[in-house]
């Protein structure tokens, strides 16, 4: 019997697999970097047909930064859709959702 911990899912993990259910799918998901503009989300993703939205990923079990809940609201505030991912199965519901 194998006696190996559990490893928690990585942020990292969470938008690899963002990354590549959007590339499956004929888009683009390119990192958001601001300089002097912290708390935006970290991928600006591009669906065929004009589908745009952002995606903040998290590692299960962590929530949103103050300044990252600011920036959502703001961003929603404009128009535009901000989802957050905390596993995978958040990510293929975010992408069933969008392409709508």
């Amino acid at each position: 019997m194998s006696h190996q911990a559990i490893r928690p899912v990585r942020e990292s993990t969470i938008e690899r697999h963002l990354i590549n259910r959007v590339i499956h799918l004929g888009g683009l998901a390119y990192k958001w970097v601001s300089p002097g503009h912290r708390g935006v989300p970290d991928r600006l993703v591009f669906l065929p047909g004009g589908v745009v939205f952002a995606v903040e990923c998290k590692a299960p079990g962590k929530g949103l930064t103050p300044l990252q809940h600011y920036t959502r609201e703001r961003l929603t505030e404009l128009g535009f859709r901000v989802f957050v991912a905390a596993s995978k199965t958040d990510v293929d519901d975010i992408l069933r959702v969008a392409e709508k």
